[in-house]
């Protein structure tokens, strides 16, 4: 999914860390000057890759607790070279960092997916009916709480195995702990959308999580699904072999072998097939390229490559680090 330009080093660690909001404003005021030159190139988007999928669903059965409860165990990280990690206490792994860098990038990536969705938080064609949303990994619950500003008439929760999130959110988000690949403690028949975004390398069993979501999913409810590539790829096959960007995807797709986790999501058609094995019914795939860089013609992929790098660039070091010292 991902379209690299020529040159750009993939593995080169940032300088000192600058805050997201000032890389935002940065990029912001790059582009405002960018498009005074390009009024007459035009301004397409593209969404990045994703499946939804709409279900007629009655399954379930009351479900035991797994929710966490905050205690100071929750708040253990572990300690990588100077960069935490999700708490090695229970089952929950992720492969990422938590810290304020990595929570930066994130915000970041967020930014560039709106930019493809041609600023929509969502495709599914939701209803006006619309009354409980669930959003699985929401990390730093950007996602959830813009969608809950939008949507203030429904009940948002989001999930996360860190508490990551800020104190402040809409009165109608509420922010639980809960690790998706345990049985979900929702009633079944609860959610109008479920959202899921980003979830590479964190998931042991897809189709057992979009059964899950399936049951937990209201008759005639929607899942969306949103992934990206580990892998990077040319369209002209300029990525040299041994180079530090064709490396990069086997950093990743190696680590998950040894954790049991798949990076390979887009390659191996990972949603569609689980969905389909879940029994969801009328499943929709979109793959679109999302490029790396300021180096496109068209002014919205443009920005949208440039925002793109600026997420890799905060955080090369919180994505590699773990998967790389366990090798």
């Amino acid at each position: 999914m991902a379209d690299e330009p020529v040159g750009t080093p993939a593995l080169t660690l940032p300088p000192a860390p600058t805050p997201a909001w000032e890389v935002l404003q940065n990029l912001q005021h790059a582009q405002e000057n960018d498009d005074q030159e390009d009024d007459d190139a035009g301004n397409d988007a593209m969404s990045v890759g994703h499946t939804d999928s709409d279900l007629d669903s009655a399954l379930g059965s009351n479900l035991a607790d797994s929710t966490y409860s905050l205690g100071s165990s929750i708040l253990e990280y572990r300690t990588m070279h100077g960069r935490t990690y999700h708490s090695d206490i229970g089952t929950a792994q992720y492969w990422a960092s938590n810290d304020e860098q990595a929570s930066d990038s994130l915000d970041i990536a967020h930014h560039f997916t709106l930019l493809l969705l041609e600023d929509k938080l969502h495709l599914t064609p939701l209803g006006p009916d619309l009354q409980k949303v669930l959003d699985i990994g929401t990390g730093t619950g950007i996602w959830a709480i813009d969608f809950a500003n939008e949507y203030s008439h429904v009940e948002v929760i989001a999930t996360e195995i860190s508490p990551i999130q800020p104190s402040w959110v809409p009165s109608n988000l509420r922010l639980e702990i809960e690790d998706c690949n345990d049985e979900w403690t929702f009633n079944p028949d609860t959610f109008d959308f479920i959202h899921m975004r980003f979830m590479l390398g964190s998931i042991t069993d897809w189709t057992a999580t979009f059964r899950e979501a399936f049951t937990a999913c209201a008759p005639g409810g929607w899942v969306e699904s949103y992934e990206v590539s580990s892998t990077m790829e040319s369209d002209d096959d300029s990525i040299p072999d041994g180079s530090a960007m064709q490396r990069w995807g086997q950093v990743f797709e190696e680590g998950g072998q040894r954790a049991g986790r798949s990076f390979a999501i887009i390659r191996e058609d990972v949603q569609k097939k689980s969905m389909e094995e879940a029994g969801f019914v009328n499943i929709h795939v979109e793959d679109l390229k999302a490029p790396v860089g300021g180096w496109h013609t068209e002014p919205r992929l443009r920005q949208v490559g440039q925002y793109m790098q600026a997420a890799l660039e905060r955080d090369y070091e919180g994505y590699l680090l773990f998967l790389a010292s366990s090798a």
